[in-house]
């Protein structure tokens, strides 16, 4: 008896949590749906840069000092 009790436990959290699976997806789907996209490719020209893309540092690299300091001790 304390199995089919066991079972028919199991079976029913089974069902509803297959029931709340089922409803959080279509609560998503209903929000997905809701929200219209402007443009077909939305990343592509929204924004206009003023100074150009990659700037090159002036002066030798940050470790250049610890390089020469290594070198000058042999």
């Amino acid at each position: 008896m304390e199995t089919a009790v066991t079972v028919a436990v199991i079976v029913f959290v089974i069902i509803a949590g297959m029931f709340l699976i089922h409803r959080l997806n279509a609560q998503h789907d209903e929000r997905i749906g809701a929200f219209h996209y402007s443009d077909a490719l939305p990343g592509i020209g929204r924004r206009t840069r003023k100074s150009p893309r990659a700037t090159v540092p002036k002066g030798p690299p940050a470790d250049a000092t610890r390089r020469e300091h290594r070198e000058g001790s042999r």
